[in-house]
């Protein structure tokens, strides 16, 4: 009697799968490093930073304690400083869910290690913008990083299509939140900051957005199908950071990152770029992703314009923000 003991599994079919895409991409990973690299500027953090208008705080030094009158940025621009900070410091996790998927050695690996490299500036600049201008209290801001970081961060897409998808629209999102947190901030020297994080933002998106169009030439029916996952089910990476909820609302309501710029600046241009609504000679699986992500779209915008009017409504009244309850951006506004 034959035996199947020793028969592949789903599970392995699918990541034989994905390891021989990842191989099949891997020219594609050369050249896009390549154009990467002609296209990166070097710049150093600590000199983004204004350390002449810092001074010592409490503590070994006996400087003088924080106090919520010494931050002149705008409340939402505070909360949008936290959660971008927050989310670069846990890029520990992030590097690891990357080398773990995409591998450690060859183009794969070259890539990760140097994104990895770029992103750990962002962090390092935001904290001594943060601290140099009193904006934030460092002392919840540490017990915050503690506790996010402490907790780590677990990438749950199924495979390498779904983490490539995923990464494209976080790399675009992320851009779009530093850059507006900028133009937010009233404070030209913050403004500079975002803005030079923003444009690193902006190259590594373009790497993987055009290393995902490589994906949909060779695996369309299966590109198509895990990009409808990841738009239809997208949460940015810092959602289980404290307080993210209340901070998330206040920065929507501040119109700095809300449904509207994750529809019409990230998901919108995207599509376009990739002509995946267009695409034709799909089987079944990826006309059905297809149309999951047109009714998403649909349904976002009509989810969009009942927080328009909630967003009115706070800034008119002023009214307590809601707890529990409140949207935490572009991956819980579920409809």
């Amino acid at each position: 009697m034959a035996t199947t003991r020793n028969a592949p599994t789903a599970a392995h079919r699918s990541e034989a799968a994905g390891t021989d895409l990842l191989r099949q991409l891997e020219p594609a990973v050369v050249r896009l490093m390549d154009r990467h690299l002609a296209a990166a500027r070097d710049w150093l953090p600590h000199t983004y930073v204004p350390w002449s208008r810092a001074e010592d705080f409490d503590g070994p030094l006996r400087g003088t304690p924080w106090s919520p009158e010494q931050s002149t940025l705008p409340r939402a621009v505070q909360d949008a400083l936290v959660i971008n900070l927050l989310t670069e410091d846990n890029l520990p996790s992030y590097h690891f869910e990357l080398a773990t998927r995409m591998g450690r050695d060859g183009a794969w690996g070259a890539w990760v290690h140097r994104w990895t490299a770029e992103e750990a500036r962002h962090g390092d600049a935001l904290r001594g913008y943060l601290h140099a201008r009193r904006a934030v209290d460092p002392a919840a801001l540490e017990e915050d990083r503690m506790l996010h970081v402490g907790a780590g961060y677990t990438n749950e897409q199924p495979g390498p299509l779904h983490a490539l998808a995923y990464v494209t629209v976080q790399e675009l999102a992320t851009r779009e939140a530093h850059r507006n947190t900028g133009r937010s901030c009233g404070d030209p020297v913050g403004e500079q900051l975002m803005a030079r994080i923003a444009a690193d933002e902006n190259l590594h998106m373009l790497f993987y957005r055009d290393l995902y169009a490589e994906a949909l030439v060779a695996a369309p029916d299966e590109a198509v199908h895990a990009l409808a996952d990841v738009v239809c089910g997208f949460e940015m990476p810092g959602t289980g950071m404290p307080a993210f909820r209340t901070r998330a609302l206040r920065v929507a309501a501040a119109g700095i990152y809300d449904l509207d710029v994750h529809r019409e600046h990230v998901l919108r241009p995207l599509l376009r770029v990739w002509d995946v609504m267009s695409l034709t000679g799909l089987g079944p699986r990826g006309q059905q992703a297809q149309e999951r992500i047109a009714a998403h779209l649909d349904r976002m915008s009509a989810t969009a314009e009942r927080f328009r009017r909630l967003y009115q409504r706070m800034r008119s009244t002023e009214a307590t923000l809601p707890g529990a309850g409140a949207p935490t951006g572009p991956g819980d506004h579920r409809v």
